[in-house]
């Protein structure tokens, strides 16, 4: 899926909570939404599996219980981890969707944002296909802003972090690597929606 020379502030089709334009891969890694939950935060993630080789099927199989824990050696680290996202954007800029974005993925973890603890309860978790600390692609932001775009037309978004931002000593992801200002600027979203950390932020270079 391209969204070269597309409206980036035009907003995607959904079917309920499914997106018609991301590739789904259900995953079994959900729950059902506390009543009453408002769902306004977006969390960002990175992954990769192995750590920083791309353009495999292991995020897709670990999202879907089906990874192979004895293909490599990192995996043994992970093994009998049921984890999941709402979507998962490739480094070209592909979009898959595990979970019903009106249901519960299993993405946060132990965690707190806006003075709400269990964010994965009023969440929808995003995960880009990267290496903390490592730079992403122009393809990834640009299908990253159409998504949150058409997020913010369907829930009540108003706040965007980065796991390490709601889990601040426990997780690094998406890293110094994440260029929060070209997506501010891409989605052209007030301040007030990130997290103050990445206002001005330049991505580490290296």
């Amino acid at each position: 899926m391209s969204t070269e020379g597309s409206n980036l502030h035009e907003a995607w089709p959904w079917q309920g909570g499914w997106l018609q334009t991301a590739r789904a891969c259900q995953s079994p890694n959900f729950g059902v939404r506390p009543e009453g939950a408002c769902i306004d935060l977006v969390v960002i993630h990175s992954i990769s599996l192995p750590p920083g080789e791309y353009g495999g099927p292991e995020v897709e199989q670990l999202f879907t219980n089906r990874l192979d824990w004895t293909a490599h050696p990192y995996f043994e680290q992970i093994r009998g981890l049921e984890v999941s996202a709402h979507f998962f954007i490739l480094r070209d800029g592909e979009l898959v969707q595990f979970v019903d974005a009106d249901a519960r993925a299993w993405h946060a973890g132990v965690s707190c944002w806006r003075g709400r603890d269990q964010c994965n309860d009023d969440s929808i978790g995003i995960e880009l296909e990267g290496l903390e600390g490592q730079r992403f692609e122009a393809a990834q932001y640009a299908t990253l802003a159409r998504l949150c775009t058409s997020l913010k037309e369907r829930y009540p978004i108003a706040h965007i972090a980065g796991h390490e931002h709601i889990a601040p000593g426990r997780k690094q992801d998406p890293g110094p690597g994440f260029d929060w200002s070209e997506l501010q600027t891409r989605l052209g979203w007030m301040t007030q929606c990130f997290p103050d950390s990445t206002l001005l932020f330049t991505p580490h270079q290296g």
